[in-house]
């Protein structure tokens, strides 16, 4: 049974006027986006809001059906093997991405500690901070409601031992609004022998993806243009008009078939996107492209830790990726569940978990297990091994942590790269003009504005939508239509019925 909320706000529902010269008498273009994951979701968000015909194809019940995000940083500003100038596309994107969905946000900071056993020193960090803060503050510069991460003087915060010191002699404070309160419970449970000082603290928010998932859904439901189709399975794309002599393609017809229905239908549209995630090879392959990729199979894992005392930071211990020292990641959700990734081949990585595409196919074929665990489930006895290893790896910085409890639940995926560097986090999409083809490669969710804005000056290129600067006005402002009929607390609740639809856990983390 719908929830009556949702039911309110079904797709097509609510439907706002659209500017009168939106695209100056163009005739109306359909586009068509298969996957309605984050990239899918923000780009239709996009192409909705300068009137363009658009359907979307998402074979899971929900748009941006997945397991919940660490943080909306997305690959970390601090994560060490980044280079700076991705750090501060990361950073902007960030900015960016919360702006259209500011309901989505989870305000706590990030410690990031550097353990002894380590090779480099937190000194190490400083010039990118630097540059971190400098490029935030320009940004605010340019317009203050960029100013979603808190003041930029404040962006990140030294703590040396002594101060760690006092502050595990201070009482907890059940909801942290100061930096030393959220401080208290990390200076109790971190085992500050085994750390480099200075610790660093920085305002990298946590991004919930079940938030996330209700606002595109709010969001689309504005427009009786947007068609938002889930439970529903594309069965092929084919050229509806090809000239032969310079392989030109106009137009695309998609088959798709819904749950619901055993007959297959057909839309025609102007235009394809490829949205499909780590499965974008499959598309590609159906439309006739080459491209170089891989896909990388990961893991974190989700467990319950009743003597964290109350809301603790996310906490970050550095080490190299892929070795037995890696990273170690620690991401508190409500009521004493927590997300855990360890940067090691037992834990978040695997030794055969990352594929190559191949001349016969775009689509990197990963180990058959790894696809078994994504369509149906993981296997009981290797998720418990390693959901243990992750609390046994994270005990070893939080003693206490040691008495966490595994939930029999991993948040799991293929991840797609493009090219192939493993260590690449900044990604937007691929364009074929020739063919009215484009191919979102994000590698993380903050980038999918990005790859919108590309399209969107693809399709004024095209003469698909006018170019006349009024038209994005509502982009350059963010001036999104769903944020005036919402507020943060219509969108939680649709997030806390999504968030039980997925997983009975996740429906325990959500609850008040």
């Amino acid at each position: 049974m719908t929830h009556p909320f949702i039911e309110s706000y079904a797709p097509n529902s609510h439907v706002s006027a659209e500017p009168k010269a939106l695209n100056n008498g163009l005739p109306k273009k359909r586009v068509g986006i298969i996957g309605g994951g984050t990239a899918g979701s923000t780009i239709a968000i996009r192409l909705a809001a300068l009137g363009l015909e658009t359907y979307v194809f998402e074979k899971k019940k929900s748009l941006i059906d997945g397991p919940p995000m660490c943080h909306l940083h997305s690959g970390g500003n601090l994560y060490r093997e980044i280079p700076d100038d991705d750090c501060i596309d990361l950073l902007k994107q960030c900015i960016d991405i919360a702006r259209l969905y500011p309901h989505t946000v989870d305000v706590r900071p990030t410690v990031f500690a550097v353990p002894k056993r380590d090779d480099d020193s937190p000194e190490d960090l400083f010039p990118r901070l630097d540059k971190l803060v400098k490029a935030y503050s320009e940004l605010v510069e340019q317009d203050s409601a960029n100013k979603v991460l808190g003041e930029p003087e404040h962006y990140y915060q030294l703590y040396s031992r002594e101060q760690m010191l006092k502050l595990a002699k201070q009482k907890q404070v059940a909801k942290p609004t100061l930096l030393d309160e959220w401080m208290i419970p990390v200076a109790k449970h971190l085992d500050l022998d085994k750390l480099k000082f200075p610790l660093i603290v920085a305002q990298e928010y946590g991004w919930n993806i079940f938030c996330l998932s209700a606002s595109a859904q709010l969001a689309l439901a504005e427009y009786e243009h947007a068609h938002v189709l889930t439970n529903t399975c594309v069965k092929s794309v084919s050229p509806v008009t090809n000239n032969k002599i310079d392989k030109k393609i106009t137009k695309w017809n998609i088959e798709y078939q819904t749950q619901a229905s055993l007959e297959a239908k057909t839309v025609e549209v102007d235009y394809l996107i490829n949205a499909c995630g780590f499965q974008t090879g499959i598309i590609d392959d159906l439309v006739g492209v080459d491209v170089k990729r891989m896909v990388e199979f990961k893991a974190s894992y989700i467990t319950h830790w009743q003597d964290a005392g109350g809301q603790i930071p996310e906490i970050i211990i550095y080490g190299n990726r892929g070795t037995p020292e890696g990273m170690a990641q620690l991401t508190p959700y409500p009521n004493g569940y927590f997300q855990i990734h360890g940067m090691t081949n037992d834990i978040t990585l695997f030794n055969d978990g990352l594929a190559d595409a191949t001349p016969m196919s775009a689509q990197p074929k990963l180990p058959g297990k790894y696809l078994h665990y994504i369509k149906d489930g993981w296997d009981k006895t290797a998720l418990q091994t390693r959901n243990q290893t992750a609390i046994d790896y994270v005990a070893e910085f939080v003693p206490a942590f040691k008495s966490a409890n595994t939930q029999n639940n991993a948040l799991f995926g293929g991840q797609q790269i493009p090219g192939d560097d493993d260590t690449l986090r900044v990604a937007d999409v691929s364009l074929y003009s020739h063919i009215s083809y484009a191919r979102a490669e994000n590698v993380k969710a903050s980038s999918t504005l990005i790859a919108a804005d590309q399209i969107v000056s693809e399709f004024i290129k095209l003469g698909i939508i006018s170019s006349d600067p009024a038209v994005n006005h509502h982009r350059s402002s963010h001036q999104w239509s769903y944020l005036k009929h919402n507020s943060c607390e219509n969108i939680g609740e649709v997030a806390r019925i999504l968030a039980g639809q997925v997983n009975v856990v996740f429906q325990l983390i959500w609850q008040s």
